[in-house]
C-alpha cells in the first residue's frame, strides 16, 4: 500500500542462472490495487546480475505475483568435502567485495573472535561447515522476533533470529577468515524433509567461494537440501530486498507456496 506514486524495485523472479529450468510461466503479473489495471514495468539486470523489476507504484498500492514451474534436478545441495580454501592473492579481483564488510556482516568487529575459534580449524570445506555448525548452535530460530535491523554480531549477542540472521552471521565469520561468502535468498519448499506446517516464506543461505567454485551452505537448516530455488545473490540482505521503495510503503499481504510437482 502506497499513498502517493512510490518508485519501486523488484526481485521477485528466479535468477538468470535458473532461467534454463523454466518449463511454465513465469506469469509475472503486476497490478493496480484501485482498478486492477496492469502497472507498467521494465526490467534489468543489477551489478550482482539479479533479474529485477521497476515501476512506480500507484497511489492506493499494487499487488504483486508470480506463478512459474521449474524443472530440478532433485539433487541435495552439492558437497565436496575436499575443497580447499584460495589464497586471497590468487583469487579473482571480482570476488574481493565478498571478503569486505558489508551492511550487516560487521567482518571488522567479528575477525578477532572467527580466528579465535577458526583459526587452527582443517581450512576449506570443512571450515566452513564448522562455521555453519556454530552459527547453527548459537541462534535460536523463533519469526516472531525477525528485526530488519539486525545485523551479524548482533544475532550471535542476542542468540535469535532468522534465516537471514544465520545466514548473515555465516558469511561475515567465513569473510573474516578470507574465505569469499555472498548472500542468497530464494525459494525453498519441504521437499524431501518432513513437512513444516509454519506459513510458507523466503530463504536465505549463503555460498563461499573454494577451489574455484561457490558451493551453497545452509547455516539455518545446517543440511544439503533439494529444491532451492535461487531468487538473487548479493553482500547481503540489504542488496536482494524483496521490494525496495524510494518511499515509505506498507506490506498488507505476503503468501509463497512452493510445492513439488509430479506426473
Amino acid at each position: 500500500m502506497c499513498h502517493l506514486p512510490t518508485p519501486a524495485i523488484l526481485l521477485l523472479d528466479p535468477h538468470p542462472a535458473r532461467h534454463p529450468d523454466i518449463v511454465s510461466g513465469p506469469a509475472s503479473t503486476v497490478r493496480a490495487l484501485s482498478s486492477g489495471a496492469d502497472v507498467p514495468h521494465a526490467e534489468y539486470l543489477d551489478g550482482f546480475g539479479n533479474r529485477c523489476r521497476r515501476l512506480i507504484i500507484p497511489p492506493g498500492g499494487a499487488a504483486f505475483g508470480n506463478d512459474l514451474i521449474l524443472v530440478d534436478s532433485g539433487e541435495v545441495d552439492f558437497v565436496d568435502r575436499d575443497a580447499p580454501e584460495i589464497f586471497p592473492g590468487d583469487l579473482p579481483s571480482e570476488v574481493y567485495e565478498y571478503m569486505l564488510p558489508s551492511r550487516y556482516c560487521e567482518v571488522d568487529e567479528l575477525s578477532p573472535m572467527a580466528w579465535q575459534l577458526f583459526g587452527n580449524v582443517a581450512r576449506g570445506w570443512n571450515r566452513v561447515q564448522q562455521i555453519c555448525d556454530y552459527v547453527n548452535a548459537q541462534i535460536r530460530f523463533d519469526y516472531q522476533l525477525a528485526r530488519n535491523t539486525r545485523t551479524a554480531s548482533q544475532a550471535l549477542a542476542e542468540g535469535v533470529g532468522v534465516c537471514r540472521d544465520f545466514t548473515h552471521l555465516a558469511v561475515a565469520l567465513c569473510r573474516c577468515l578470507n574465505i569469499p561468502a555472498r548472500y542468497c535468498n530464494g525459494f525453498l519448499g519441504d521437499i524431501g524433509v518432513p513437512s513444516d506446517p509454519a506459513p510458507m516464506d523466503y530463504n536465505a543461505w549463503s555460498e563461499a567461494l573454494l577451489g574455484g567454485r561457490w558451493f551453497t551452505f545452509d547455516a539455518r537448516h545446517n543440511r544439503p537440501r533439494i529444491g532451492r530455488i535461487l531468487v538473487a545473490r548479493g553482500r547481503d540482505a540489504a542488496d536482494v530486498p524483496l521490494i525496495h521503495t524510494f518511499g515509505p510503503h506498507i506490506l498488507q499481504r505476503f503468501e509463497i507456496i512452493t510445492d513439488e510437482v509430479t506426473g
